[in-house]
């Protein structure tokens, strides 16, 4: 049930929805907050074997709100062991 109400989500997807825990124009938080979350999901649920589907959520969300210079730069800093959050 719920893998089926995440595939509608993804499906229905436009761009990033209200976040209560971000409720400023600033959406600096809530893009790097979702950039450790999908990193945080599919590490969790990769270990688990299971399917990574219900992380692209956060992707979605994180490449909506986020410049594309900073994921690059965050990808960057993850290969190199150097990325500033924990994940």
């Amino acid at each position: 049930m719920m893998a089926e109400d995440i595939q509608a989500k993804l499906k229905n997807y436009k761009t990033a929805p209200f976040d209560a825990r971000f409720p400023n124009q600033n959406q600096t938080r809530n893009c790097f907050q979702n950039y450790l979350d999908f990193h945080r999901c599919t590490k969790v649920l990769t270990a688990k074997g299971a399917d990574t589907t219900p992380c692209e959520w956060f992707r979605r969300v994180y490449k909506s709100l986020c410049p594309i210079s900073w994921i690059n730069k965050w990808n960057d800093q993850l290969e190199e062991g150097t990325f500033p959050g924990k994940i």
